[in-house]
Protein backbone atom coordinates (compact mmCIF):
# COMPACT_ATOMS: atom_id res chain seq x y z
CA UNK A 1 0.00 0.00 0.00
CA UNK A 2 1.28 3.37 -0.90
CA UNK A 3 -0.12 6.67 0.64
CA UNK A 4 -0.53 9.79 -1.16
CA UNK A 5 -2.14 11.75 1.54
CA UNK A 6 -2.73 11.19 5.16
CA UNK A 7 -4.46 12.92 8.23
CA UNK A 8 -3.50 12.16 11.76
CA UNK A 9 -4.91 13.91 15.28
CA UNK A 10 -6.26 16.58 12.95
CA UNK A 11 -8.42 19.23 14.81
CA UNK A 12 -9.63 22.56 13.11
CA UNK A 13 -10.96 25.08 14.70
CA UNK A 14 -12.53 28.40 13.42
CA UNK A 15 -13.24 31.13 15.74
CA UNK A 16 -12.00 31.37 19.67
CA UNK A 17 -13.86 31.52 23.24
CA UNK A 18 -17.69 30.77 23.16
CA UNK A 19 -17.98 31.21 19.79
CA UNK A 20 -15.51 28.73 18.64
CA UNK A 21 -16.55 26.04 15.94
CA UNK A 22 -14.78 22.26 15.76
CA UNK A 23 -15.12 21.64 12.14
CA UNK A 24 -13.19 18.71 12.70
CA UNK A 25 -11.84 16.67 15.47
CA UNK A 26 -9.31 13.91 15.38
CA UNK A 27 -10.01 12.61 12.62
CA UNK A 28 -7.66 9.99 11.42
CA UNK A 29 -7.56 9.36 7.42
CA UNK A 30 -5.28 8.09 4.60
CA UNK A 31 -5.94 7.98 0.77
CA UNK A 32 -3.82 5.05 -1.04
CA UNK A 33 -2.18 5.40 -4.70
CA UNK A 34 -4.92 4.48 -7.04
CA UNK A 35 -8.05 4.93 -5.23
CA UNK A 36 -11.16 6.62 -5.43
CA UNK A 37 -11.99 8.27 -2.11
CA UNK A 38 -15.31 9.54 -1.19
CA UNK A 39 -16.45 12.06 2.07
CA UNK A 40 -20.23 12.11 2.87
CA UNK A 41 -22.00 13.14 5.47
CA UNK A 42 -24.31 16.28 6.12
CA UNK A 43 -23.88 19.48 5.32
CA UNK A 44 -21.72 21.48 7.79
CA UNK A 45 -20.04 17.88 9.05
CA UNK A 46 -16.69 18.62 7.96
CA UNK A 47 -16.32 17.52 4.76
CA UNK A 48 -14.99 20.56 2.74
CA UNK A 49 -13.13 21.51 5.64
CA UNK A 50 -10.73 18.26 5.59
CA UNK A 51 -10.66 18.61 1.59
CA UNK A 52 -8.62 22.09 2.00
CA UNK A 53 -6.78 20.68 4.71
CA UNK A 54 -5.52 17.99 2.03
CA UNK A 55 -4.83 20.31 -0.51
CA UNK A 56 -3.05 22.34 1.70
CA UNK A 57 -5.79 25.37 1.19
CA UNK A 58 -5.87 25.26 4.68
CA UNK A 59 -3.86 24.23 8.11
CA UNK A 60 -5.17 22.24 11.02
CA UNK A 61 -5.62 23.73 14.31
CA UNK A 62 -3.97 20.91 15.76
CA UNK A 63 -3.01 17.12 14.13
CA UNK A 64 -0.84 16.45 11.28
CA UNK A 65 -1.49 16.68 7.15
CA UNK A 66 0.90 14.57 4.79
CA UNK A 67 1.40 14.58 1.39
CA UNK A 68 3.47 11.97 -0.08
CA UNK A 69 5.29 11.18 3.52
CA UNK A 70 5.69 15.30 3.87
CA UNK A 71 4.38 17.37 6.45
CA UNK A 72 2.09 20.07 4.58
CA UNK A 73 0.28 21.23 7.39
CA UNK A 74 3.61 23.45 8.88
CA UNK A 75 4.71 24.34 5.59
CA UNK A 76 5.03 28.13 4.66
CA UNK A 77 2.15 29.06 1.95
CA UNK A 78 4.52 29.50 -0.47
CA UNK A 79 5.74 25.94 0.05
CA UNK A 80 2.12 24.72 -0.23
CA UNK A 81 1.03 26.31 -2.93
CA UNK A 82 4.13 25.05 -5.26
CA UNK A 83 2.49 21.76 -3.99
CA UNK A 84 -0.53 21.80 -5.16
CA UNK A 85 0.65 23.48 -8.40
CA UNK A 86 3.02 20.04 -9.00
CA UNK A 87 1.24 17.46 -7.59
CA UNK A 88 -2.52 18.65 -7.29
CA UNK A 89 -5.80 18.98 -9.07
CA UNK A 90 -8.53 20.87 -7.63
CA UNK A 91 -12.58 20.50 -9.50
CA UNK A 92 -15.35 22.97 -7.59
CA UNK A 93 -19.12 22.23 -8.14
CA UNK A 94 -19.38 26.08 -9.87
CA UNK A 95 -17.14 24.98 -12.38
CA UNK A 96 -14.81 27.88 -12.55
CA UNK A 97 -14.27 28.85 -15.72
CA UNK A 98 -13.15 31.64 -17.23
CA UNK A 99 -16.04 32.68 -19.64
CA UNK A 100 -14.17 34.43 -22.34
CA UNK A 101 -11.77 31.77 -23.19
CA UNK A 102 -12.97 28.83 -25.16
CA UNK A 103 -12.66 24.86 -23.84
CA UNK A 104 -8.60 24.64 -25.27
CA UNK A 105 -7.52 27.98 -23.73
CA UNK A 106 -9.40 27.34 -20.28
CA UNK A 107 -7.66 23.75 -20.26
CA UNK A 108 -4.22 25.51 -21.21
CA UNK A 109 -4.37 28.60 -18.69
CA UNK A 110 -4.83 25.89 -15.98
CA UNK A 111 -1.26 24.34 -17.46
CA UNK A 112 0.08 27.70 -17.34
CA UNK A 113 -0.74 28.11 -13.84
CA UNK A 114 1.11 24.78 -12.93
CA UNK A 115 4.47 25.87 -14.22
CA UNK A 116 3.93 22.83 -16.92
CA UNK A 117 6.39 23.37 -20.06
CA UNK A 118 4.91 25.19 -22.67
CA UNK A 119 6.27 22.79 -25.04
CA UNK A 120 3.77 20.36 -23.45
CA UNK A 121 1.07 22.46 -23.60
CA UNK A 122 -0.71 21.69 -27.35
CA UNK A 123 -0.85 17.85 -26.73
CA UNK A 124 -1.69 18.47 -23.70
CA UNK A 125 -4.65 20.07 -24.11
CA UNK A 126 -5.97 17.53 -26.68
CA UNK A 127 -5.34 14.41 -24.49
CA UNK A 128 -7.18 15.92 -22.09
CA UNK A 129 -9.96 17.04 -23.62
CA UNK A 130 -9.87 14.00 -25.86
CA UNK A 131 -10.38 12.13 -22.33
CA UNK A 132 -13.67 14.25 -21.54
CA UNK A 133 -14.87 13.68 -24.64
CA UNK A 134 -14.67 17.14 -25.20
CA UNK A 135 -12.53 17.43 -28.71
CA UNK A 136 -14.98 18.75 -30.64
CA UNK A 137 -16.31 21.67 -28.65
CA UNK A 138 -12.67 22.73 -28.23
CA UNK A 139 -13.62 26.28 -29.62
CA UNK A 140 -16.61 26.64 -27.54
CA UNK A 141 -16.71 29.05 -24.70
CA UNK A 142 -18.42 27.90 -21.23
CA UNK A 143 -21.78 29.70 -21.64
CA UNK A 144 -22.11 27.47 -25.53
CA UNK A 145 -21.62 24.10 -23.02
CA UNK A 146 -24.48 22.20 -21.21
CA UNK A 147 -23.54 22.06 -17.46
CA UNK A 148 -22.21 18.62 -17.75
CA UNK A 149 -19.70 19.83 -20.35
CA UNK A 150 -18.79 22.14 -18.28
CA UNK A 151 -17.93 20.48 -15.45
CA UNK A 152 -15.81 18.19 -18.27
CA UNK A 153 -14.00 21.06 -18.87
CA UNK A 154 -13.22 21.71 -15.57
CA UNK A 155 -12.00 18.35 -15.08
CA UNK A 156 -9.96 18.55 -18.21
CA UNK A 157 -8.53 21.56 -16.39
CA UNK A 158 -7.88 19.75 -13.27
CA UNK A 159 -5.87 16.87 -14.73
CA UNK A 160 -3.98 18.63 -17.87
CA UNK A 161 -0.95 18.98 -15.53
CA UNK A 162 -1.34 14.91 -14.46
CA UNK A 163 -1.40 15.49 -10.78
CA UNK A 164 -0.77 13.01 -8.61
CA UNK A 165 -3.95 13.41 -6.32
CA UNK A 166 -7.23 14.96 -7.95
CA UNK A 167 -9.53 16.93 -5.21
CA UNK A 168 -13.48 17.33 -6.05
CA UNK A 169 -15.94 19.33 -4.01
CA UNK A 170 -19.49 17.92 -4.80
CA UNK A 171 -18.89 17.74 -8.38
CA UNK A 172 -21.95 16.52 -9.55
CA UNK A 173 -24.12 18.90 -6.96
CA UNK A 174 -25.32 20.94 -10.21
CA UNK A 175 -26.23 18.47 -12.20
CA UNK A 176 -28.86 16.51 -13.24
CA UNK A 177 -28.84 12.47 -12.35
CA UNK A 178 -27.90 11.67 -15.85
CA UNK A 179 -25.00 13.76 -16.20
CA UNK A 180 -23.97 13.09 -13.11
CA UNK A 181 -23.41 9.38 -13.10
CA UNK A 182 -21.81 9.93 -16.32
CA UNK A 183 -19.36 12.22 -14.33
CA UNK A 184 -18.91 9.61 -11.92
CA UNK A 185 -17.82 7.02 -14.08
CA UNK A 186 -15.11 9.54 -15.53
CA UNK A 187 -13.50 10.22 -12.40
CA UNK A 188 -13.81 6.09 -12.22
CA UNK A 189 -11.66 5.97 -15.49
CA UNK A 190 -8.91 8.58 -14.09
CA UNK A 191 -8.52 6.37 -11.30
CA UNK A 192 -8.58 3.54 -13.45
CA UNK A 193 -6.55 4.55 -16.82
CA UNK A 194 -5.02 7.60 -15.54
CA UNK A 195 -3.20 6.35 -12.55
CA UNK A 196 -4.29 9.25 -10.16
CA UNK A 197 -5.79 9.07 -6.63
CA UNK A 198 -9.17 11.01 -5.99
CA UNK A 199 -10.74 12.60 -3.09
CA UNK A 200 -13.98 14.25 -3.24
CA UNK A 201 -16.68 15.30 -1.55
CA UNK A 202 -20.74 14.22 -2.47
CA UNK A 203 -24.19 13.25 -1.49
CA UNK A 204 -24.89 11.76 -4.75
CA UNK A 205 -24.71 7.81 -4.02
CA UNK A 206 -24.22 7.13 -7.96
CA UNK A 207 -20.24 8.67 -7.00
CA UNK A 208 -20.21 6.52 -3.76
CA UNK A 209 -21.27 3.37 -6.10
CA UNK A 210 -17.77 3.70 -8.11
CA UNK A 211 -15.92 4.55 -5.39
CA UNK A 212 -13.15 2.46 -3.29
CA UNK A 213 -13.61 3.76 -0.22
CA UNK A 214 -16.25 5.74 1.46
CA UNK A 215 -15.40 7.93 4.99
CA UNK A 216 -18.51 8.97 6.07
CA UNK A 217 -18.51 12.81 8.44
CA UNK A 218 -20.52 13.36 11.69
CA UNK A 219 -20.53 16.69 13.39
CA UNK A 220 -16.73 16.89 12.38
CA UNK A 221 -15.67 13.09 13.57
CA UNK A 222 -15.17 10.36 11.08
CA UNK A 223 -18.46 7.92 12.18
CA UNK A 224 -17.60 4.88 9.51
CA UNK A 225 -15.30 3.61 6.89
CA UNK A 226 -16.24 1.75 4.42
CA UNK A 227 -13.99 -0.19 1.30
CA UNK A 228 -16.00 -1.14 -1.41
CA UNK A 229 -13.23 -2.40 -3.77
Amino acid sequence: MTLIAETKSVERIFGRGAAAVRALQGVEMHVEKGRLLVLKGRSGSGKTTLLNLLGGLDRPTSGSVYFEGREIGKLPDHARTKIRKKHMGFIFQSFGLLPLMSAAENVEFGLRLSGASAATWKERVGESLDFVGLSKRAQHRPFEMSGGEQQRCAIARAIASRPTLLLADEPTAELDSKTGLQISRLFRRLVDEGEMSIVMTTHDPGVMEVADDVYELEDGRIKTVRGSR
